[in-house]
């Protein structure tokens, strides 16, 4: 897209916040249509002087993919525009964002209005098109990677009669931009943020219909929504719904048909597709999916074939566990398709769901429907109440609920803690890796259960997107992914008055530290408190923050002290000792000006000291118990009475009265 270097802005002024310390993000110079969807502006490598990158923005409900991220950084892969670099920057607005840093786009998008219109030719589609992005395709396959964004705006021209470069997909979670179109129906029936990494076959489906919008000079079923795409592909087959009107060159319309195969194992590998005419001969079968000669309505909708029911009782869930329940499903299926072996296994799961509990019991509906879809459509993802993700989209669904602080966050941990990937798995056979599904699935049950559900969910979401944000309120923009980096983020937050009147700690903020920071017992010990006085609950909280200080051998921060300081001071009514909480407070407010944590825990969490003052406390009352055990016995008049009364006249002949004497006692209890 080229812009030459002096068209950008001179930044030799200190302070210019470097990304990784390399990369200049020029907010100034927005590159409309280079990000793949996603906002993107011009950059500038430091060391070098050269301007021809691109910083792609991320969105905080959609955290970067962190694991391609991580094994393609720095890789060079030609016609890809691989990740350079990543990390937080200035936002335009103010405040932080997260970059993707990517070479920039030679050249202007498939989609943009000067590189569409009029149809390509089939020998243009395959040299410039199909064989250089097959290639791109290898390499990702090669390194256990996908792309997960190919479509006519994400790919970028390379020039005249050059090879066309594939864009950036590593600023969002995988297909979360795709429009439903571009992927397979088992995708695009997902939320953007469920549809997993998918595999290379998936990449390859999303190839084939941008040769064939290439190949149309538009976007097939442009003019129908995400729904009734779905629905059209499940009853027709892909192929037949995305190009069976269209006048296609014969070798085009058999690689599509391949390429379009309803089961990605039918798809042919990016290796098969840089020859052609191998390819070509790989023939597959694209029957239609059956139709019933009637249909069956499920919830006002009629339903001609296997796939679309298993498709409307997952999005339909409650009347689609009736209609399992009542044998309407399997009546139908036996009637109209023929299809017994599939009728008896879904009474077995009926029977199974009545014995398993009453009619009421939603999550035992809940499991049943996500069995019967499964048994109904192999190839369907797991569906749970409505929401169909792929297990590995239960990271990008989690941060995409928070995000938008939704009822999906409750929905999610009951998917998780009803074993429902593992329900799934067993149902797949040998399509999915069941042990590992399972170990995985066990792991993101116990983060849940071992803590209260607002924080598991939270510290869940953390540990499966490792580039998430900590989403506490109390950071106000600030883009902060490693426990390094809190501690100064609320240093900086301290300085704002209105956030110094709130307590250093919140749930997001002890969530990601136990993950972050691997602090978990830590985290304990503050939900433990939270049901407790506020006097523990401060002791907790100061714990969580000294432990990330003490790992990250962190500078001074003196707003952070003096924040946690103010409201230290409520543990000081840990101490009965009234001359020793007025010592402790003196101290506490000459190490709040210190800019270092840790002393101030040590004032304050001294279990000598505090074990020393609370015997002071003992030893006090059971002085107070004697005296009025004495008082009583005077008042009685027992035979001990006269020798109590000199005694006690012997105290008042010292200068000391009876009340003196109580009145001193409590006073030293308490001071």
């Amino acid at each position: 897209m080229g812009t030459s270097l002096g068209a950008f802005p001179s930044s030799s002024a200190a302070g210019v916040k470097l990304l990784n310390g390399q990369y200049e993000v020029l907010t100034a110079l927005p590159l409309p249509g280079a990000g793949g969807g996603l906002p993107a502006f011009a950059a500038r490598h430091q060391p070098s002087g050269r301007t021809d990158f691109m910083a792609v923005r991320a969105s905080p409900g959609a955290p970067p993919r962190a694991n391609t991220l991580a094994r393609l950084e720095g890789e060079v892969i030609p016609g890809l525009l691989t990740p350079l670099a990543h990390g937080p920057g200035p936002a335009p607005e103010g405040g932080e964002a997260y970059y993707v840093i990517c070479p920039e786009p030679p050249g202007p998008s498939l989609a943009a209005p000067a590189a569409s219109g009029s149809p390509w030719g089939e020998a243009e589609i395959l040299h410039y098109v199909l064989r250089p992005a097959a290639h791109v395709l290898e390499a990702l396959k090669s390194r256990g990677l996908t792309h997960r964004a190919i479509r006519p705006d994400n790919i970028f021209s390379g020039g005249a009669k050059n090879p066309v470069v594939l864009g950036c997909a590593w600023a969002a979670p995988p297909a979360s931009l795709q429009p439903a179109v571009f992927e397979p129906p088992y995708m695009a029936m997902c939320a953007p943020a469920c549809r997993g990494e998918g595999s290379i076959a998936d990449d390859v489906y999303a190839l084939g219909v941008t040769l064939l919008t290439l190949a149309l000079g538009r976007t097939p079923l442009a003019e129908l929504d995400t729904e009734a795409i779905i629905l059209r592909k499940l009853s027709r087959g892909s192929f037949e719904a995305l190009a069976a009107d269209a006048e296609l060159p014969s070798l085009l319309a058999d690689l599509l048909r391949s390429m379009l195969a309803e089961d990605p194992a039918h798809r042919p590998s990016p290796a098969l597709l840089l020859d052609t005419s191998t390819a070509r001969s790989r023939k597959v079968t694209t029957r239609p999916p059956r139709r019933a000669q009637r249909p069956l309505t499920l919830d006002a909708n009629p339903v001609w074939d296997v796939r679309s029911l298993a498709y409307q009782v997952a999005t339909h869930p409650e009347p689609g566990a009736r209609m399992l329940r009542n044998g309407a499903v399997t009546d139908w299926i036996r009637r109209e398709l023929g299809a017994n072996q599939m009728a008896s296994t879904l009474e077995e799961l009926v029977r199974w769901r009545a014995r398993e509990g009453g009619t009421e019991d939603r999550r035992a509906d809940s499991i049943l429907v996500l069995r019967a879809v499964a048994v109904l459509d192999p190839l369907a993802p797991p569906a749970w109440r409505g929401i169909l993700l792929w297990p590995d989209g239960v990271g990008p669904a989690l941060a995409a609920a928070m995000a938008k602080g939704n009822e999906e966050l409750a929905e999610l941990r009951d998917f998780i803690i009803s074993h429902a990937i593992t329900l799934w798995a067993a149902q797949q056979g040998s399509r999915v890796d069941a042990a590992t599904l399972r170990q995985q699935a066990q792991q993101m049950e116990l983060w849940l259960r071992a803590r209260a559900w607002e924080t598991g969910i939270a510290r869940l979401a953390y540990a499966l997107n490792p580039l998430m944000p900590c989403a506490s309120p109390l950071l106000r923009g600030r883009w902060v992914i490693s426990a390094a980096e809190l501690l100064k983020a609320l240093d900086a937050a301290a300085a704002q008055p209105e956030v110094r009147r709130l307590a250093p700690m919140d749930t997001h903020l002890a969530a990601f530290i136990a993950v972050r920071q691997d602090h978990s017992f830590y985290l304990d010990v503050w939900e433990a408190a939270r049901a407790g006085p506020p006097a523990r609950l401060v002791l907790a909280e100061l714990n969580l923050l000294v432990a990330v200080e003490t790992r990250n051998n962190l500078g001074p921060l003196p707003q952070l002290s003096a924040w946690v300081g103010e409201h230290a001071k409520a543990a000081l009514e840990l101490w009965h000792s009234r001359t020793r909480r007025a010592a402790l407070q003196q101290q506490l407010q000459a190490l709040a000006t210190g800019g270092r944590l840790q002393p101030i825990l040590t004032l304050l969490d001294d279990p000598a000291a505090l074990q020393a003052d609370a015997e002071g406390l003992q030893h006090a009352l059971a002085r107070i118990g004697e005296i009025d055990a004495e008082l009583a016995q005077i008042a009685a008049g027992s035979s001990t009475r006269a020798a109590l009364a000199e005694r006690i006249g012997r105290e008042f002949a010292a200068g000391a009265t009876l009340a003196a004497l109580t009145a001193a006692l409590v006073a030293a209890a308490l001071g």
